[in-house]
Order: structure tokens, then sequence, then C-alpha cells
């Protein structure tokens, strides 16, 4: 197997990589539950290696190039790859260099990017905007992507003009494990008609969701609510309070979805109840195109200028 360059999303919680052959295709892939939160800065390059030695070419050879995205890049992990400030392409020509022991490598790390008013940052989306762009060239739009903390992006000319952020998934987290509606909630499971009848809500009265939270756990007092379509009413009403939030974004816009499937089809649900028909993108492949297209910047600066790689 012929792996001429390697490209690896390294999130939070965990590292996923995939072996390339000059392509935007890979040839292999792999995954590990090593995520940067829980590494020391000296631990990053073992764990890399962990993950991607079997990949590598031998000692003597030309090292092999790693294009890093996501939280290996944060203050305080393997080395800080400073923010990006908007109004910029979220691709970067000359990604943060890191030093390693095993000559091996040849890592780089992409930098997320910031915005000033209102304060705000992202790192690890931008390289999946960054595919979105590389994909669709001409994209003037908003891309969505929903998550944790989700991002609502106004992409322009080939550029992040803005983007706003919303704590939704891990509000939705924190009342569903935390809060009074514990006991309210189920684990999992999913009613469809419950979620949007919460989204409908959310949208229309935005004002008065934190009053229809409470509503959940009355509901299961006095009312016999079931766990599940309160787990999806719940869900519903955040998502929907987000979009009614969002709305300048949104309005009048190509919004392209990007994330896991599941959350991508219920924020498309959500949207539709407010006329606007999203479409989705596959969250892996705009990451892989992200990082193709970092790659591909890097090579471009390095054979025009003669720098070192």
């Amino acid at each position: 197997m012929a792996v001429d360059w390697i490209a690896v999303d390294w999130g939070s919680s965990n590292l996923r990589a995939w072996a390339m052959n000059g392509t935007s295709r890979p040839i292999s892939e792999t995954s590990a539950a090593t995520g940067a939160s829980t590494l020391a800065p000296d631990a990053f390059e073992p764990a890399l290696l962990g993950a991607i030695g079997p990949w590598l070419r031998e000692a003597g050879q030309p090292p092999t190039d790693v294009i890093i995205c996501g939280m290996a890049g944060a203050r305080g992990a393997w080395v800080e790859a400073p923010y990006g400030t908007v109004p910029c392409p979220p691709s970067p020509a000359n990604p943060a260099r890191v030093p390693t022991t095993d000559p091996r490598l040849a890592v780089r790390i992409l930098p997320g990017l910031s915005q000033t008013a209102p304060p705000d940052v992202m790192r690890g989306e931008e390289t999946q905007i960054a595919g979105l762009i590389a994909e669709e060239p001409r994209f003037d739009g908003v891309a969505c992507l929903p998550g944790t903390h989700t991002k609502w992006v106004h992409v322009s000319a080939g550029e992040v003009v803005s983007f706003a952020s919303y704590m939704t998934g891990e509000m939705f987290a924190l009342l569903a494990g935390q809060s009074v509606l514990r006991r309210t909630v189920a684990p999992d499971g999913w009613d469809e008609a419950a979620f949007l009848a919460g989204a409908e809500d959310g949208l229309a009265r935005p004002d008065r969701v934190p009053a229809r939270l409470f509503g959940l756990r009355a509901g299961a007092l006095v009312g016999d609510l079931d766990p599940v379509v309160a787990r999806s009413r719940l869900s519903g009403l955040l998502i929907g309070g987000e979009i009614a939030a969002a709305k300048p974004y949104w309005l009048g816009r190509d919004v392209v979805l990007i994330g896991a499937p599941a959350l991508s089809r219920a924020y498309g649900g959500a949207l539709a109840l407010a006329g606007l028909d999203a479409r989705e993108a596959d969250a892996t492949a705009m990451t892989i195109a992200g990082l193709a297209a970092a790659r591909a910047a890097l090579r471009t600066r390095v054979a025009s200028n003669g720098a070192h790689p």
C-alpha cells in the first residue's frame, strides 16, 4: 500500500486518521479513543504513532506528511495553531509546523478561526467548510454544523465572512442528564412527531422555551408524559429556539448541513417547519476534502517559493 500522506481529525474525545494516496479518497482508515483533551503535550506524538505507525515510510526515506485538524492545535494541547481571524479563507496555505522526535513524521496542524465582534471561535469545523468550498467553489450561503456547539457560518467568495456558535447540544446533554429533567427524559429513543411539535413551539415562541422545558417535568408528574416523547420534545424545543435565534443567518440563503446524519436530519426537519429546504453534506467527506485542500495549498506554496515543507 503506497501511502502518500495522512489526514487526521483529532477531536477532544477521539482521533480519526486516513491514509491517502495523493487524492481526496482514502485508501485506509483508523480511529483511536485518544482524544486531545485526555493527553499531555508530550503524549501526542506517541498516540499518533500508535494510530498511524504502519502507514509511515521506513527510516531514511522522505518523511510522511501528516495534516491534522481539530483540538490537537488548541492551547495547551500538542502545539497551539493560532486562530485565523474572519473574514478569511478557512484553509491556510501555511499551517503550524509541529516538531517531532520521529524522523518519519512531517506534521502540520491547521488553525481554527476566531471572530472579534461578537467574540467567537471554532476549531475543526473550519476544515469541513474548506471541504465544502473545495467541492463547491462557487458556494455562497450558510453552512450549519450541528453538534455539541453548533456553528452557523456565512460563506462567500471562498471565505468565512462571519459565524455564530450555539451551545444547544451541550445544553441538551446537561438538561437531560443533570437537571430536574433527568427523571423525566429517556436516555435514548426518538419520537419524530414529538420532536417536530417541540421544534415548532420553539420556533414560534423562543421566549417561552424555558417555561416549556419545565413543562416537560410537570407533564411527567401530572400527565404521565412518556420519557421518549419528553426526550424528543426537549430536543425539538432547544433546536427550534436556536433556529429562531439564527434566522439572520439562514433566511433567504442556501443552507448546507454538515454533521452526524441523525442530527442533520433533525435540523433539516426543524428548518423545513420554517419554510427552508436545507441540504445535507457528509461530514466525514467534507473533513477529508478540507484536509486535502490544506495539503494541496501547502504543496503549492512549497513548489512556488522553494520553502521546506
